[in-house]
Order: C-alpha cells, then structure tokens, then sequence
C-alpha cells in the first residue's frame, strides 16, 4: 500500500511538469490583461513588451491580451484608455471581469481601472510598480526648471520618443505627454495619487496592504531587488547608475519597497526593472528563476483562488 501511494505521488508530481498532461492550470476564470509601463507598448515590431509571456501563460491554458495605453501620460489618462481596451475585452470574451497585470507605471495604471470601476476587475497585480513614487522621477524633475526652455526642450524630446513608439507599435494614443508621466511617478505624484486611489496601498512604506480591499478586488504585488543580472544585456549598466540614485534595494528604476501593494509575494527577486519583463530578450539572471515561469505561477494561483 507504502508503494502505491509512493507511486500515486511520483506519478502527480510527473505530471505537474507537463501542463499536456496535466490538463491546462492557467485557465483562470477571468482573463488576463497585461499592462505596460512608461515608454512601453503591447507589440513593437514583432516584440512584446512582456518578452515571450503571453505565449507561455497561452500554453499553460490562459487567455491572455496585451494593452496599449499611452506610451507616455498621466496615469489617470492611461487609466481611462485602459477602462475602455476592458470593456472591449469583456464584450470579446463575454466575461465578466478581467485579472489586470502592470509592470512599472502599468502598476498605478491598473489600480485607477480597479478603483473607479471595480465592478469590472477581479484583481490587480503590480510588477515593479510604482506606488510610493520612484526617486529617479523625483530627480529628472527637480533637474529641469518648471516653465524653462530647458524643460521645453527634454518635454519635446521626450514626447518624440513617446509618439515613435506608438507610431511603430500601431497605437494611436497621441498627443503624449511625458511632462505629466514624470510628475505621476515621482514621491509627490504617486501619494497624492494613493490619497485619491488607496485600494491595496500599505498604510505604510514596506508595508503589506490588504489583499483583497474594501471595493472586492483582489491584490498582489512582487518585483526584484538587484539592478545588474547579466552581463550581456546592454541596458543593464544603465540601471546600475540609475540604481544609484535611490537609498534602499532596488531594480534600477524602483524600490522593492515602493512596490508593496496588496499581498507582497516576492519583493527581492534577483531581477531588475526589465528583468521583470523577461526583456532584454530573455536576457535575465542565470540563477533565477525564469520570469515567465513567476507570471505562470501567479496564473495557477488566481485560478486556485477562483479568479
């Protein structure tokens, strides 16, 4: 009977590491909406901003779209874009709600959607979000002079860059305005946005929030903690001198802390800001875990929840 038993287990674990032979288990109940970040989009020739993800969550069973809000904007106004691709979702799909997933500026953009119409979302899940504010917006705008051709000048620039990746990735959020982004993401813009929008926020910095708020919807949050990860990827020495700029562990771009929301699964993987994305190209840690496979389990776990 100690045999069969014995089997019976090593036969389940077997086929828990075939999803074809274990049927499909991110088939959650609600579909999934994947949210980018600041000078991101959802496909840009040919390369999706959450490298590789979509067709690994697919595989394992999930229904999956990828958004294209604003490349650069306030995060009200990419809340709003965001609430429209929803409700084109649920009248695609016939679903009720949707299980919204942001990375970086993503992470506030889908909790706008989840607090003025929670009716239409079943959780949120920040990646390396913002949502105590980022001290490298907090330098870029204390460096340029409010109202200066200095400022002009970086806002034109940056609004450049914005509309060329909505030019090359077919998206049609124009004007842009990076101005606006800057100011959302830093320490005074992302709490005075908190004050506005406080579903899942810790009541304190490194906190945990509630993990499932007042409104019914569910949150979650998790990021890394290091800015340099693989020696062949070009952006990573970037990160390291941005990583510079803020006191506590970060990703380059945000602090572990800064991304508490809701339920903190993991706050230090050893991932930076694109290693959360599986970008640049799947260039990632060698000693981590893949990044496609942390969004996979994330899956498994709202579908465990009935989401």
């Amino acid at each position: 009977m100690v045999n069969l038993l014995r089997f019976l287990t090593l036969i389940v674990a077997f086929s828990l590491s075939f999803p074809a032979l274990s049927g499909d288990r991110s088939n959650t109940r609600y579909p999934i909406m994947m949210v980018h970040g600041i000078f991101g989009f959802d496909s840009l020739l040919g390369v999706d901003y959450f490298y590789g993800v979509p067709e690994f969550l697919s595989e394992d069973g999930a229904t999956v779209f990828l958004t294209a809000v604003s490349a650069a904007n306030a995060t009200e106004v990419r809340g709003e874009q965001l609430i429209a691709e929803v409700e084109a979702v649920l009248a695609l799909t016939g679903a009720d709600k949707v299980n919204l997933i942001g990375h970086s500026h993503g992470g506030p953009t889908v909790r706008y959607v989840a607090s003025v119409a929670p009716h239409l979302v079943a959780s949120v899940t920040s990646v390396g979000g913002v949502n105590w504010g980022s001290p490298v917006a907090d330098a870029l705008r204390d460096a340029i002079e409010p109202g200066s051709v200095t400022e002009s000048v970086a806002a034109a620039a940056a609004n450049a860059l914005a509309n060329l990746i909505e030019l090359l990735s077919g998206s049609s959020h124009r004007p842009t305005d990076a101005l606006a982004a800057t100011e959302s993401l830093t320490t005074a813009g992302t709490l005075a946005f908190n004050q506005r929008y406080p579903e899942g926020v810790p009541q304190h910095y490194c906190g945990d929030g509630e993990p499932v708020a007042a409104n019914g919807v569910h949150y979650f949050s998790w990021s890394g903690d290091v800015s340099y990860t693989n020696v062949f990827d070009p952006v990573d020495p970037f990160l390291a001198v941005t990583s510079l700029i803020i006191d506590d562990a970060n990703d380059g771009l945000v602090s572990a802390c800064s991304s508490h929301l809701g339920l903190v699964l993991n706050d230090s993987y050893r991932m930076n800001h694109l290693d959360e994305i599986n970008q640049s190209f799947g260039l990632t840690h060698f000693w981590e875990t893949d990044p496609k496979r942390v969004y996979r389990d994330h899956a498994r776990r709202l579908k465990s929840l009935g989401l």
